[in-house]
């Protein structure tokens, strides 16, 4: 890569398997707490969980914002949830991950970080999104949506307008 080159992926490129990212992010700091294991299972979730809990304030209510997986029904992920009742869960509706800013985090790991490197195996893969963490957070700032509440709801009205003249 050069200055004034856009980064690329060659035509080449070879997967040498992948990673989970679980991420908690702080929308007041901009700091992320984040690990990464092999399997998306309910096991690794609850590992996540252990950790988030050790890592925040002993007090104080925790939102989390979740997508639509199916880990957090799991039982053990239940009973965890009940035993720790500072935790409300919250959940994005079906094909609306960009309302979580979270995700929007993921892009950011994504472009910024994963697509401009070869990994030649997972731990590298996950040595980098650690690296990519730590330098975050030593440099975070809160996520600013660019557009007011008003502009977001009036560009929903103007489509679902839109859809719903259409005669189907």
């Amino acid at each position: 890569m050069r200055p004034g080159l856009p980064a690329q992926q060659t035509h080449d490129y070879i997967r040498h398997g992948t990673t989970l990212l679980f991420a908690a992010l702080n929308v007041a700091t901009g700091t992320v707490i984040g690990e990464c294991h092999r399997r998306h299972r309910h096991q690794e979730f609850l590992k996540f969980l252990t950790r988030l809990d050790a890592q925040l304030p002993p007090t104080g209510e925790v939102h989390i914002i979740m997508d639509n997986s199916g880990t957090h029904k799991q039982p053990k992920v239940i009973r965890w949830f009940l035993r720790h009742p500072r935790y409300h869960l919250h959940f994005t509706p079906t094909s609306a991950s960009w309302l979580n800013q979270v995700e929007r985090f993921f892009a950011k790991v994504t472009t910024q970080r994963i697509r401009r490197a070869t990994f030649e195996n997972v731990r590298a893969l996950e040595t980098a999104s650690d690296q990519y963490l730590a330098h975050h957070n030593d440099r975070c700032k809160p996520f600013m949506w660019t557009a007011t509440a008003d502009a977001i709801i009036d560009k929903v009205k103007r489509f679902c307008q839109r859809t719903s003249e259409t005669g189907h």
